[in-house]
This record gives structure tokens, C-alpha cells and sequence, in this order.
């Protein structure tokens, strides 16, 4: 059984993508009404600037497809100022803000750490200890939020859903054999960060779903991926959804326009390729792969 693959990219608010991705004709205001009916999933990024409010998250929820899903990335104040430090009310305060009106529409969270943020096994444990992995844990959570978001704030979780988090991370003491482990008993997924060589390449399975962030082939944010490398993605994360596990796949190589191209192209060799006969042999020849690096 293979799990969901969704398809996505990160953002979708770009001034270049008018009269390139988006038709002349769809105004600023249908850009993710027009989006979320080409891919399957889109990773918010505005989240990790600022917080925003339960009006945005309802409208964001109104405006994409029933089985459209969003991941959501975590404010950069946790990350990249407090740097995992004394974050409890910061995380109160993303989870008060209204995330919970995205509903059933609600994703794997992303937390990035700067490049130069490094490996500190007792300061990642207790960070992750943090995160909520439900949306009542997480209501729970958010009723310690202080005065920041008193204005815009809805504490209502609605159905009890289950939470997905992800984590990137981008110095190479990550590499440390602790690390790993510290994810995998926590639940959380590493994220698989193409970054054309910037920041170290990370990969192995930590939980019960895969996410990966492809910023670009040879140039990071700016190179598209060709029909080759596509290729070589879609047999990757054929294996990744091997045995039920579900692969979020966001591009976030957006400066030439490449980002929903590309993930319309990947989308399609997937589409393609799981109707292909020896597609499923193919699949577990790689999972057996992926396997041995994990």
C-alpha cells in the first residue's frame, strides 16, 4: 500500500508570476483559488514573518479544494531569534493565532533552523518535547498565549486531528548519529532540503510521513529541475510512500517562475509512472534503498 503523495509549492504570492503561471486575467485575489486547482498542496510561508489572523486562516481554508492540503511554516521569531530558547509562549502564540481554522485543509507544520544554528541534542529534545501532537494538545497549548495575539486569537481546535512536524535543518553537525533518533522518538520528519549544494543534504525516515523541499537544481531558488532529475525525484518519493507513508513535496525555486512547473511536471510523472507495469517492483527496489540510508 503506498501512502498519499502531494505535490505543492512554497508560497504563492509573486509579482513574476503574473502573465507566466497565472493568467492575465485572474486578479491578485483568485491567485490561490487559481493555484490550489493545479497542485495539490501549497506550504504557507508567510507564517514564519509574522503571525496572521483567524480571518486569514478562514479565507486561506474558503478559497482551495476539500482534499487540498496546506502545510504551514512555523514562525521564524521561534526559530531563527529565540533559536529554540524559552519558545513555550511564542509556540502558545502561533497555535492561538488561528491555525486551527484550516481544519481537516491542515498539514504537516515546518520548523527551518538557520544555517547556523547547530547540533545540540539536549536543546532539540526539549524543543520537540513541546510541540503538540494533536490539535486539543495543541489548543491546550495555545491557552497560555499572551497578550500579542489577544486581538486575533481563536482556541477553538473544532475535531481532534492529529499534528505533523517536520524539521529542516541546514548546519552540518546535524550529522551527528544522536540526531536521528532524537526525531524518530519524537515523531517528527526530517526534512530532505535539495538546496543545489548550499546547505548539507540530509535524508532518512524519521516518522510516519516524508517532506522534502526542492530549492533548486543547480542554482538555489532559481534553477529549474529538468526532465532527468524530475525523474529521479518521482522514483525517490515512490519509495518514500512505500508502505503507507505519506511524501509532501514543495518547490521552492520560485525566482524564474520554475516552482509550479516543476511541481505540475512531477505530478504528472507520478501520475504516469504508477500506471506503468513494473512500477511497483521499481518502487520497492528503491525503498530498499532509501532504507539503507536511514
Amino acid at each position: 500500500m503506498s501512502g498519499r503523495i502531494k505535490i505543492g509549492i512554497s508560497g504563492w504570492t509573486y509579482d513574476g508570476w503574473r502573465g507566466t503561471f497565472y493568467p492575465k486575467d485572474v486578479p491578485h485575489s483568485r491567485e490561490l483559488d487559481y493555484a490550489s486547482r493545479q497542485v495539490s498542496s501549497i506550504e504557507i510561508n508567510g507564517t514564519f514573518y509574522g503571525l496572521q489572523s483567524p480571518k486569514s486562516y478562514t479565507a486561506w481554508h474558503d478559497k482551495v479544494p476539500d482534499n487540498f492540503t496546506f502545510s504551514v511554516k512555523a514562525p521564524g521569531f521561534i526559530t531563527h531569534v529565540k533559536r529554540l530558547k524559552n519558545v513555550e509562549t511564542p509556540i502558545a502564540n502561533f497555535f492561538a493565532n488561528g491555525i486551527f481554522r484550516l481544519k481537516q485543509k491542515l498539514g504537516p507544520i515546518l520548523w527551518q533552523l538557520p544555517p547556523s544554528l547547530k547540533f545540540d541534542a539536549k536543546l532539540l529534545s526539549e524543543f520537540l518535547e513541546l510541540l503538540p501532537g494533536d490539535t486539543h494538545a495543541a489548543a491546550r497549548l495555545a491557552r497560555r498565549h499572551d497578550t500579542i495575539v489577544d486581538e486575533r486569537c481563536d482556541l477553538s481546535p473544532g475535531e481532534n486531528r492529529p499534528l505533523r512536524h517536520a524539521l529542516e535543518v541546514r548546519h552540518a553537525s546535524y550529522r551527528d548519529p544522536r540526531f536521528l533518533p532524537i526525531l524518530r522518538r519524537a515523531g517528527v520528519a526530517l526534512v530532505t532540503a535539495d538546496t543545489a549544494g548550499k546547505w548539507p543534504y540530509f535524508e532518512g525516515a524519521t516518522a510516519d510521513f516524508t517532506y522534502a523541499r526542492l530549492h533548486g537544481d543547480e542554482k538555489i531558488y532559481v534553477s529549474g529541475y529538468t526532465p532527468k532529475a524530475l525523474r529521479g525525484w518521482a522514483a525517490k518519493i515512490r519509495a518514500w510512500s512505500r508502505g503507507g507513508r505519506d511524501a509532501f513535496v514543495y518547490f521552492d525555486n520560485d525566482v524564474k517562475v520554475r516552482a509550479p512547473f516543476d511541481a505540475m511536471s512531477l505530478s504528472k510523472l507520478l501520475a504516469d509512472g504508477a500506471a506503468r507495469p513494473g512500477a511497483r517492483a521499481r518502487a520497492a527496489r528503491a525503498a530498499r534503498a532509501v532504507h539503507a540510508l536511514s
